[in-house]
């Protein structure tokens, strides 16, 4: 199908066309992994476990929840 006859079904709101894409290998920008290493102390460490236990996700969730809402907290500001 060429990409005028795509774009007329999207403009006309027609049908869905992701059909006509293969969206297998899609990728949000900036949001491929990027490993990093981070020392806490021993009283850190332990009580992010007891937290992620509390809520019932790994430590590593519970890095990641808290510092997404702080950024999203200072990005807001």
């Amino acid at each position: 199908m060429k990409a005028s006859e795509i774009d007329r079904k999207f403009d006309k709101n027609q049908e869905d066309i992701l059909e006509y894409f293969d969206t297998s290998k899609i990728r949000m920008i900036n949001e491929e992994p990027k490993r990093v290493n981070i020392d806490f102390p021993a009283w850190m460490v332990d009580a992010m476990d007891r937290e992620a236990k509390h809520i019932g996700v790994s430590r590593q969730a519970i890095i990641k929840m808290w510092l997404a809402e702080k950024l999203q907290r200072l990005s807001a500001i």
